[in-house]
């Protein structure tokens, strides 16, 4: 209701402005003549038959002015209903669209944020203004739709490590657990699983919202990937997995933040390794192309199911048995690197041929031509 009686006062407005700009105009046009006329009349008419009586002149104003005021009542008549008509037509365009808007914002603010508006066809500047508007209210659906699966994911995480820590200080309350060193360790394991799980939700989320503190710089991809292998080498050795990064023909520059590209692959190389058993391998290659630079990690892993593929990046997904929680895995790893790749300006695939032959997450990022 608000909305309406809004959009009526600014009809109301648009159409008697306009209505006053014709009358004003009607009126001018009307004094003008009427001033204006007879003495141009008198003048042509001594210039023509010469000096007339004044009784003729009288009774030639009369008839001048009668006629000037008769033409003038009927084309002013016309011109006004006509202007008006017209000004009423554009009037009524022009705020239709604007109390649709109105009317979505409305629902949006209400929580409907569905709400679109159609194109109203008045121009470039109304198509801009159609197009902002939608895509803000894009933006507003996929950020409330993050929330709630946000919302919805936190709880199911925090449910184990809450319910777990939860019947320890019961037991140990009713003395059933004894005050143990491993139940200690057990309480203190749940809360920092606690703590990684809030600050792995507070990356993604800042990562997806593009709200990350990006400080790029130009680099080699490859010495980032040197980096990354060395200080992951220990851990693979550890587990008897191989791992081998292959440099690329020619050299690949990026435009990134060392630190996020790091984060990346080191997130990368982590899910290879807990996912490849021992005796396998890791190969990383970086391939440059014409205006992007691939950064593929291969493993010779468990491999991956296809109907799995493309929720490997949903966040706490572990539908399949082979990235279930026991192999370590957050369930939000790889969610956060895409959205730190995404921030680059980039992205980030999986592909594999199947459950036990292995997978390949490539890295891509935009090419930097600059030396």
């Amino acid at each position: 209701m608000r909305t309406t009686r809004r959009g009526g006062r600014l009809a109301t407005r648009l159409f008697a402005a306009q209505a006053l700009i014709v009358v004003a105009g009607a009126l001018t046009l009307v004094i003008v003549a009427v001033v204006v006329a007879p003495g141009l009349f008198r003048d042509h008419l001594n210039r023509v038959v010469g000096p007339v009586s004044d009784d003729m002149a009288r009774h030639l104003d009369e008839a001048l002015a009668r006629a000037l005021l008769l033409a003038l009542a009927f084309a002013v008549a016309a011109a006004l209903l006509t202007t008006l008509a017209v000004s009423w037509f554009i009037t009524r365009r022009l705020t239709q669209p604007i109390t649709h808007m109105a009317a979505a914002a409305t629902r949006i603010a209400d929580g409907d944020y569905h709400a679109r508006v159609s194109a109203s066809g008045l121009g470039v500047e109304f198509a801009v203004l159609d197009n902002a508007f939608n895509r803000m209210a894009g933006t507003l659906e996929h950020t409330e739709r993050r929330r709630r699966e946000l919302l919805a994911d936190l709880a199911h995480e925090l449910r184990t490590p809450i319910a777990t820590l939860d019947s320890f200080l019961e037991g140990i309350e009713d003395s059933v657990i004894p005050t143990s060193p491993d139940t200690w360790r057990t309480l203190r394991d749940q809360t920092l699983r606690l703590r990684r799980l809030v600050d792995d939700i507070d990356a993604v989320s800042r990562a997806e919202e593009r709200q990350l503190d990006l400080r790029p710089r130009l680099l080699r991809v490859d010495e980032a990937v040197d980096e990354a292998v060395r200080a992951a080498a220990a851990a693979f050795a550890d587990k008897g997995v191989g791992l081998e990064h292959r440099p690329g023909p020619a050299r690949a520059t990026v435009e990134a933040d060392p630190d996020r590209l790091r984060e990346i692959l080191d997130n990368l190389l982590g899910n290879a390794l807990r996912h490849t058993p021992p005796a396998g391998a890791v190969i990383i290659t970086a391939v440059a192309r014409s205006d992007e630079v691939d950064v593929a990690v291969t493993d010779t892993g468990e491999g991956i199911a296809g109907a799995h593929l493309p929720h490997l990046f949903d966040r706490f997904y572990r539908s399949d048995p082979a990235r279930s929680r026991s192999t370590g895995g957050s369930g939000i790893g790889l969610t956060i690197a895409r959205a730190l790749a995404q921030a680059h300006g980039g992205d980030l695939r999986a592909a594999s041929d199947g459950v036990g032959r292995g997978a390949t997450f490539t890295l891509v990022l935009p090419r930097s031509n600059a030396a």
